[in-house]
């Protein structure tokens, strides 16, 4: 199949078929911002004239989600010892497959269960999804799968499904975080005719790692971005007043004085705010996210913090620090809240992402879209997207608009604060600029 594109031709070139298959998908199911790129990715290449499916486990939470309420069934069949039913929706414009096996893999009420059990029933959920394209007559250009969680449907496609009807796709993968299932990427990383890093920086930083060496030839690292029409503070149903750059004091104000009302918070001398919105883990910086809540008071402002541990010493650790800190000037909210997240980004007039390493990173994206400034540690994705406002001038005018000059062009396209180091001196080097 060769395309020689004829200038002048009308006819078009047909548009592709993807199926991305996933374990999260924003917003029903979005634990990180995987969830964010599965849904952001899908509407992007859509809107770009493809087709374009999702394929997703049913997990059990999903009753009593508002945004299933059009689903209906589509296929069911016997697989593996499990009667398999798929059900379909529209979800954010994207038609989504859910498959729900009668062997109960996932009624839990989580995304994650943790350890071995994730394993086997995320391997059934990657086995079941190609097992549903093959019964129901979907050829696919590209299967394009995520992270440990799907990783094995690369190899089970290519030694137990192409062979077997399937014969149409070709399969992309997409590390999103090379902390989780070291082997599973790396088999999937052979398997795979591409596979992508979430980033460029980060693409070098792991591109080393002995399980995906031998493959780089196939990998790239590809910036993440987000949806611009779902991160829109103008539209935004979330806030109390929408904004644009016009109307930005306005708008962030009255987003300040709601997240200030509903955290018990004081809004006598309007403070500026610094935010975090955060998994509490080591990869997030725990120890500088906690230094940025006492810095921010002592510098005369709020801090306002959005997140959860899973490690339940480092969950008791915040709380205690939320009890440590002036209460009319510090609000936590220890939850996955996505209305309150899309408020506090609108809120603040900073957001610290002090990550220990980030292979892309979304917050501090939607902290610009919503006109709060990034603070951020210079590492994968987060060196990729913020410019040091003192520091990177040079490199945001070569990556940004291709000036080899910023001074004699007259271009500026820094935005935002960053630093190198992982102690508070560096965090504070940044934080205090």
């Amino acid at each position: 199949d060769f395309h020689l594109p004829t200038r002048g031709a009308v006819a078009h070139e047909p548009g592709l078929y993807v199926v991305h298959v996933a374990v999260e998908m924003a917003p029903i199911a979005k634990v990180g911002g995987m969830g964010d790129v599965v849904t952001a990715l899908g509407r992007a290449v859509q809107a770009e004239g493809h087709r374009v499916e999702l394929v997703l486990p049913r997990y059990r939470f999903f009753d009593s989600s508002p945004l299933l309420g059009e689903e209906r069934f589509e296929a069911e069949f016997e697989w593996a010892g499990a009667r398999v039913r798929v059900t379909t929706a529209v979800v954010e414009g994207l038609r989504v497959w859910f498959v729900d096996p009668g062997n109960g893999a996932f009624n839990a009420n989580t995304v994650y269960v943790g350890g071995k059990e994730d394993q086997a029933r995320f391997e059934f959920f990657c086995r079941a999804a190609l097992e549903f394209l093959l019964r129901t007559g979907r050829q696919p250009d590209i299967l394009h799968s995520h992270d440990w969680s799907t990783a094995d449907v690369a190899k089970a496609y290519w030694t137990e499904w192409h062979g077997y009807g399937l014969w149409r796709p070709k399969v992309i993968f997409t590390i999103h975080n090379m902390n989780y299932g070291a082997a599973k990427l790396g088999e999937a990383a052979y398997y795979s005719q591409r596979f992508t890093t979430v980033s460029p920086t980060y693409a070098s930083e792991v591109g080393g790692a002995p399980l995906l060496a031998p493959h780089n030839a196939k990998m790239r690292g590809i910036l993440n971005g987000i949806d611009p029409d779902i991160w829109d503070p103008e539209t935004d149903a979330f806030l109390p007043r929408g904004y644009n750059a016009a109307s930005v004091e306005e708008g962030k104000a009255a987003a300040r004085a709601e997240v200030r009302r509903r955290l018990g918070m004081s809004d006598w001398g309007d403070k500026p705010m610094v935010g975090v919105v955060s998994r509490l883990t080591k990869q997030k910086g725990t120890h500088l996210i906690a230094h940025a809540a006492w810095r921010a008071l002592e510098r005369g402002g709020q801090f306002v913090l959005l997140g959860s541990a899973p490690d339940p010493k480092v969950q008791a650790e915040f709380a205690a620090l939320a009890n440590s800190l002036d209460g009319a000037n510090a609000g936590f909210a220890f939850a996955f809240d996505e209305p309150l997240s899309h408020l506090i980004y609108a809120a603040c007039d900073v957001i610290v992402v002090p990550s220990m390493f980030e292979p892309c990173g979304l917050t501090q994206m939607i902290a610009m879209r919503y006109g709060a400034v990034p603070v951020v540690r210079h590492t994968g994705g987060l060196r990729d997207t913020v410019f040091d406002v003192d520091f990177d001038k040079g490199r945001a005018a070569w990556d940004l608009e291709g000036s080899t000059d910023w001074q004699a062009d007259g271009v500026d396209a820094t935005n935002g604060f960053a630093f190198d180091g992982a102690d508070e001196g560096a965090l504070d080097s940044a934080l205090n600029r």
